[in-house]
């Protein structure tokens, strides 16, 4: 298998949005990928046919994760995702090139999976603001686009709470400070998009190997096109049903290898306040901090990367 990066162009003779849709940006989520082949099929095929703008496809984003079949090559793609003059692995190699492609686009739609059982959800970033960790003005449109991908649940507030567990950890003794190279690290694909005056949405389609997910990704991709008006809508179509949202509020890492999950959770699945979540190696028990819901949760984490994620409901309205 190469490790050479893949890419689909489509163009309309018509001027309109220009979308990127990204697939195996981590070599053990396939999903996205078939959703995406299916797609290239069916515009090879002209059953469905692209009436305006611009659509970019790129089934495997992380082509070496891919061929090990494993979550990262050398690290994760889906962190420290800006240009460099200096590549230190093959993910900063992939991310030179990946830069320029969303460079060119308007939107971004990220297509993923995760390891415990649960349903499909979106993740939009942050609200309209102009701080200094992610500036924004097009959450309406974010929202808008994840409102429209078929999903029950949104959820918001990556990069708030991965800021803040730097903070936690530099609290630490020997903890290192937090810079600005820090927060970068917690840059994804969406953080990029939306520094480059974008907007995107990450697609969470269900467990990796959970057969529904690559039909997941299909119907959010068409979903994503009709309603840039890339391509003809029925106009029978139903409006969206209004999503559960979520805000993330914290993440927990595991510490050690003997740190446990109490039982087997799944995303979504909801805890009451001082409820026991996991127990660490060293016996110390983790109790929720309030009611809410765990996301995420990876029992195969390694020691020092994410646990698990704690959400609660969010006052937003897409």
């Amino acid at each position: 298998m190469t490790t050479l990066l893949r890419i689909h162009g489509f163009s309309a003779p018509v001027a309109g949005p220009k979308l990127i849709v990204l697939g195996g940006v981590h070599g053990d989520e396939t999903c996205g990928t078939e959703g995406i082949e299916r797609v290239v099929a069916e515009l090879d095929a002209g059953t469905l046919a692209l009436r305006c703008g611009a659509l970019t496809l790129v089934p495997v984003a992380n082509p070496l994760a891919r061929q090990r079949q494993r979550r990262e090559g050398e690290r994760n793609l889906n962190r420290l995702f800006q240009p460099s003059d200096a590549p230190a692995d093959y993910e900063a190699r992939i991310t030179n090139l990946l830069c320029p492609l969303l460079d060119r686009h308007d939107v971004l739609l990220d297509l993923h999976s995760f390891q415990s059982a649960g349903d499909a959800f979106a993740m939009i970033g942050p609200r309209d603001n102009t701080g200094t960790l992610e500036p924004f003005a097009q959450a309406t449109e974010e929202g808008r686009l994840a409102l429209h991908l078929g999903t029950s649940r949104v959820v918001e507030g990556w990069l708030d709470i991965y800021a803040d567990s730097l903070a936690r950890r530099a609290a630490l003794p020997g903890g290192m400070p937090v810079d600005d190279a820090a927060l970068a690290f917690g840059w994804g694909t969406n953080e990029y998009m939306r520094s480059r005056g974008g907007y995107g949405v990450t697609l969470e389609c269900g467990q990796h190997r959970d057969p529904e997910a690559p039909k997941v990704a299909h119907r959010a991709i068409l979903a994503a096109l009709r309603l840039l008006g890339m391509v003809a809508s029925a106009p029978e179509a139903a409006p969206p049903s209004r999503p559960e949202l979520l805000r993330l509020v914290s993440v927990t890492d595991r510490a050690h290898e003997g740190d446990q999950f109490v039982r087997e959770w799944a995303t979504f699945d909801a805890v009451a306040q001082g409820e026991p979540i996991g127990v660490r190696d060293d016996g110390a028990v983790l109790h929720a901090e309030c009611d809410g819901v765990i996301v995420f949760p990876n029992s195969e984490a390694l020691p020092g990367t994410e646990w698990f994620y704690f959400a609660v409901p969010s006052d937003r309205v897409l």
